[in-house]
């Protein structure tokens, strides 16, 4: 007995001593992190005041209203005009600069808070984040607290799939009355949407919408080929996700136009649904076919290591295996690409409400800088620059609930804007760099922006995400 004590209190001491270690490294990486935090900034504690001598690009048409002042209070655009004068409140000089909405990411993977500064210093102050952990959920608390610097920030639960589509990156459900449960947790819990994903069944997907409706969450679905395609066409959808699936499943590998354009007639019967393309995630499978040294580029630096290391590799592994047995993959993977940019262009000309997603934070789809590219691909397709812009911006506030006060500048919008040098309505390169970020009305200038770049680059946090996922993996699963 006095033997299997002292086992035990070994035992004990050494799962105490693992633990302490766990959390000093998540110490450590929320103190490198602290540069987020709103009190280190003085110049982004201010939401009110007049920003005067702007031209200012509203997203409501395509024009630009010349030499304007637009007055925000309390992080909201009260009104936009000429002269505006509002006793006690302070000036702004925007310097004949440019103001635009901020745009927004609505197909992110979130690993941890440097990611956060990523996508501000490239313009984007809105992220909709589609694969859910306890710890966004603990984040999204800080943001809506203004604890911390960060994009508006928006996240649905944990993955949805079906009894037989396994992996540790998404939620097996086995049963419609388990499907129900999960959903009315997630919201219980405070995650914002519903992510259904591939492999979930006709009955168990029925229980998710009917669920979903009941609880008024709105589900962003990646297709699940359990069921036909058009069976996405639900008003509990908000949003389908990726242009590559619907050559994979409606198309059924075939790049068919006939084909693709009955599933544009059916997205234009059903208003309510939005796609957001993902151009660039699918592209850099071509990138990584065509470049044997992709991996040690600069951009995947700004990768999370513990990414780089679980799923840049492997992804990259895997298609350079694909090549090796079949030599036609390059030409397979750009034509299909090539595809994606004409179904963009059919489905903008019908009038489909299609809104800007990168896939960002796996393979190597960079935070932040990926959504420029994903721009760029929407003007390749044969898009304006203001049909590209509403992309990232208006059109976004025609799909979520949640996401209906940003997006445009008008009165009573949130102050999600950027003030640029130039005109992106003539080249859209100049969202690279925006003078200013605006976040609920509170100013980052570019000097900060482009610091909170240098500190994401090749951070070293790969323990600490590997700590948050196994979290996710005890507490989801």
């Amino acid at each position: 007995m006095r033997l299997l004590k002292k086992i035990l209190k070994v035992i004990f001491s050494i799962i105490g001593g693992i633990l302490i270690i766990l959390l000093i490294i998540l110490l450590i990486d929320r103190q490198k992190t602290s540069y987020l935090n709103v009190r280190k900034i003085d110049s982004y504690k201010e939401n009110t005041y007049i920003l005067a001598n702007v031209n200012i690009i509203p997203m409501t048409n395509d024009t630009v209203l010349w030499n304007k002042s637009v007055y925000i209070k309390d992080g909201v655009i009260q009104s936009v005009g000429e002269d505006i004068d509002i006793q006690n409140t302070k000036v702004i000089d925007g310097e004949n600069r440019y103001l635009l909405p901020g745009l927004v990411d609505m197909h992110v993977h979130l690993w941890d808070k440097y990611e956060l500064g990523l996508y501000l210093s490239n313009g984007v102050t809105a992220i909709r984040n589609v694969w859910g952990m306890p710890m966004h959920l603990r984040l999204k608390q800080k943001i809506q607290k203004e604890k911390i610097i960060s994009p508006m920030f928006f996240t649905t639960g944990p993955k949805l799939t079906g009894p037989e589509y396994m992996g540790d990156d998404n939620l097996q459900l086995f049963s419609p009355e388990e499907a129900r449960e999960r959903v009315l947790s997630y919201k219980e819990r405070g995650y914002d949407f519903i992510k259904s994903y591939n492999g979930l069944p006709e009955d168990i997907f029925d229980a998710i919408i009917d669920q979903a409706k009941i609880s008024e969450m709105e589900i962003v679905a990646h297709p699940s080929k359990k069921v036909p395609y058009s069976y996405h066409f639900n008003e509990q959808i908000v949003s389908i996700e990726h242009a590559e699936d619907i050559v994979q499943q409606p198309l059924d590998y075939e790049l068919d136009t006939v084909k693709l354009n009955q599933v544009v007639g059916e997205f234009g019967n059903s208003p309510h649904s939005a796609l957001c393309p993902t151009l660039i995630a699918f592209y850099n499978i071509y990138n990584m076919l065509e470049d044997d040294k992709i991996l040690f580029s600069e951009p995947v630096n700004y990768m999370n290591p513990a990414i780089q290391m679980l799923d840049s590799k492997v992804q990259f592994e895997r298609w350079h295996s694909t090549k090796q047995e079949d030599p036609t993959t390059n030409d397979r993977i750009k034509m299909q690409h090539d595809f994606h940019l004409y179904a963009i262009k059919k489905l903008n000309d019908a009038g489909v409400n299609l809104i800007s997603g990168t896939d960002a934070g796996i393979g190597i789809t960079v935070p932040g800088f990926s959504i420029h590219d994903e721009l760029k691909f929407y003007k390749e397709a044969g898009l304006s620059n203001y049909e590209v812009l509403k992309m990232a911006t208006s059109n976004i506030s025609k799909t979520h609930e949640l996401m209906r006060n940003i997006g445009t500048i008008e009165e009573g919008k949130i102050a999600n804007l950027l003030l640029l040098k130039e005109n992106p309505l003539q080249d859209l390169s100049t969202l690279k760099k925006a003078d200013t970020v605006i976040v609920k009305g509170k100013m980052l200038d570019r000097a900060t922006l482009d610091d909170f770049e240098k500190r994401a680059y090749s951070r070293k946090n790969l323990i600490a995400t590997i700590i948050r996922y196994i979290e996710n993996m005890i507490v989801e699963k």
